[in-house]
């Protein structure tokens, strides 16, 4: 059942058969149609995902309009972490763009597998550390860069996204309207071309 979330564990340590043996155990799998909504805005966060298939879009309710703020593709842990660490109403929501498989992690299996075996610590570190750099690489991108230079960017680390994602949301993540994010994409291709 978890192999799939063993072989992208095994990217950061590998796991002995006990340890398997405990994800299979506490860690449920769930599939999301496409477009389904996986957890809103304002309930309380008592869970942790980890992609192992799909593409889920993090996106905040601003004024009445959706405002992307990331993607998560296979591989990557999704937290709403300011409510799942202190209890509180969650500011954001998460969708999948595409049909996606998540193992979900609830705080009580966490604890029974951080009982079982300190390698699961390690895993949780990584999954928390990895978040903190992707937050700080995007506050970094919108306080150093023009939107073009950030299309520039997503194009040249996560180029499959253009295939995945609708447009509409790819110019919410870049913070712009979808003619201007056509008018861009005319720009950094017109460029390639001379």
């Amino acid at each position: 059942m978890v192999e799939n979330l063993v072989e992208y564990i095994a990217h950061y340590t590998s796991l002995n058969d006990s340890e398997v043996a405990a994800l299979e155990r506490f860690v449920k799998k769930q599939h999301f149609e496409k477009n389904e909504i996986i957890f809103t805005e304002g309930k309380v966060s008592n869970e942790i995902y980890f992609v192992t298939k799909g593409c889920v879009r993090l996106f905040y309710n601003v004024e009445g309009r959706d405002r992307t703020a990331f993607f998560y593709t296979e591989g990557q842990f999704i937290c709403a972490g300011e409510s799942f660490t202190f209890h509180v109403p969650a500011k954001e929501s998460y969708q999948a763009i595409e049909g996606t498989e998540l193992y979900v992690f609830s705080k009580p299996s966490i604890d029974k597998l951080l009982e079982i075996s300190s390698t699961f610590e390690l895993i949780a570190r990584i999954a928390v550390e990895n978040e903190l750099i992707v937050c700080q690489n995007i506050i970094a991108s919108f306080v150093t860069k023009s939107a073009e230079e950030r299309y520039v960017e997503l194009l040249e680390t996560n180029g499959e996204l253009f295939q995945r994602v609708p447009q509409q949301y790819i110019a919410s993540f870049l913070g712009v309207s979808p003619e201007t994010l056509s008018r861009i994409k005319k720009r950094v291709f017109t460029k390639k071309d001379s």
